[in-house]
């Protein structure tokens, strides 16, 4: 069984061609676990048209610490709404979904394989970059594998990109529950992994618009002391999390 698990927020523009590119190929039992914090448009009118037995809906109620974060405040309610979907999820292999994205067709099957072949409890795959109407504008997001061996590397080298990741049940059991004000969660989930390998294959389109949360593999906007200063907590946050 999978499970699919995606936050939503005021995403309508795009929802529809991605939740089409999921259910494409998802089998019965899989699940496509969408977490929704509070979205004023009609995203939730489009959700519920698919009228999908395999989609299963959860609000996010936005927790009370996070309202004296001053920076980048919209990560960290991202992080807790992509917790919220993820402790929904009853599945052998979870795949972490953006609102806005298209899957190839295979990911799932691809992904999948990979992780047994390779006998790893994550896998990140490559990806295009895509424009607001769908045009690739990068073949591929990475050239080499982004993702480093150690733990201080995996904080200030890795490129965690979740909606590209798929791991196991037993690495999300032992990645919940995330910690209070965390700002990553894929490079929460990523950290915790054995063995986490990649596939140097794009199999999500990933697009960029300005209404994106993440930055993607753009030149941060992020300064200098802000990338810093949330290295630092994440690494306490890990280190005091075993």
């Amino acid at each position: 069984m999978t499970s699919v698990c995606m936050a939503t927020y005021n995403g309508e523009k795009y929802i529809k061609q991605q939740i089409e590119s999921i259910l494409f190929q998802l089998e019965k039992e899989d699940e496509l676990i969408i977490s929704d914090d509070g979205s004023s448009d009609k995203t939730l009118e489009i959700i519920n048209s698919f009228n999908d037995n395999r989609i299963r809906i959860f609000s996010h109620i936005k927790p009370e610490y996070l309202s004296n974060i001053k920076y980048n405040k919209s990560y960290y309610y991202a992080t807790s709404n992509f917790e919220n979907a993820l402790k929904q999820a009853k599945g052998d292999y979870i795949f972490l979904s953006d609102q806005d994205d298209i899957w190839d067709k295979e990911k799932k099957i691809k992904m999948i394989t990979y992780l047994k072949e390779k006998n790893a409890d994550c896998v990140m795959c490559n990806f295009s970059t895509i424009d607001s109407t769908s045009n690739i504008i990068l073949k591929k997001g990475f050239e080499i594998s982004p993702i480093k061996k150690s733990l201080i590397q995996k904080v200030i080298k890795s490129r965690f990109i979740g909606s590209s990741m798929c791991f196991t049940k037993e690495l999300l059991t032992n990645c919940l529950p995330f910690p209070n004000k965390l700002r990553a969660h894929d490079l929460w989930i990523g950290c915790h992994a054995k063995k986490i390998v990649f596939l140097d294959v794009p199999l999500t389109l990933y697009r960029r618009h300005d209404e994106n949360v993440s930055t993607g593999i753009g030149k941060s906007t992020n300064k200098l002391w802000y990338k810093i200063y949330y290295r630092i907590v994440f690494l306490l946050q890990f280190c005091f999390s075993k």
